[in-house]
């Protein structure tokens, strides 16, 4: 669990970041020491959407070399958007999401998945989707939706996950 210092120091970080890595300034540091975590994620928004969205699941840099590292490549490197530019800067929300460990689970276990709790990774060969817990939340989807929606963002048949694919759950501390 991080405390709210904690959790401030990073999303400050990660806004710094995006401003360093836009504005071509140098990286920001972390004055606050932070845990060890399994992975991390870094979320764009403008006006409420989505913006830009990457991270990792393995924090290799420590995780406040990690918040760094995924909140300028969420605004310049996110596939599905252009690069985050000067003038959108006053307008981006930041959040970031330490993520705990990843448990293996049988998706169709009634249990196994918990909307609002569980964030989901769908995995095939070399084809791997993740969505964030807070994900299925504002979208107001089922289990079954969030598994489709994960195996499709893996690039997997919606279904895979009744079929072949390893699906993996994990928590989440989200914070803006």
């Amino acid at each position: 669990m991080l405390t709210d210092a904690q959790k401030d120091a990073l999303v400050d970080l990660a806004r710094r970041s995006v401003t360093a890595t836009v504005t071509r300034s140098a990286a920001p540091t972390c004055s606050v020491a932070v845990p060890d975590a399994s992975g991390v994620f870094v979320t764009i928004k403008r006006g409420g959407e989505l913006r830009g969205c990457l991270g990792t699941l393995q924090c290799q840099r420590g995780l406040a070399g990690e918040v760094v590292r995924c909140a300028a490549d969420a605004a310049t490197d996110d596939p599905r958007f252009p690069p985050v530019s000067i003038d959108e800067l006053p307008d981006l929300a930041v959040e970031v999401s330490v993520l705990g460990p990843l448990e293996l689970i049988d998706p169709r276990d009634s249990e196994a998945i918990v909307i609002g709790r569980h964030g989901l990774v769908a995995e095939r060969g070399f084809r791997r989707g993740l969505l964030l817990p807070q994900v299925a939340t504002e979208w107001g989807w089922t289990v079954d939706q969030f598994l489709r929606q994960t195996c499709l963002k893996a690039g997997l048949e919606a279904d895979a996950w009744q079929r072949d694919a390893r699906i993996s759950r994990f928590e989440a501390e989200v914070f803006p």
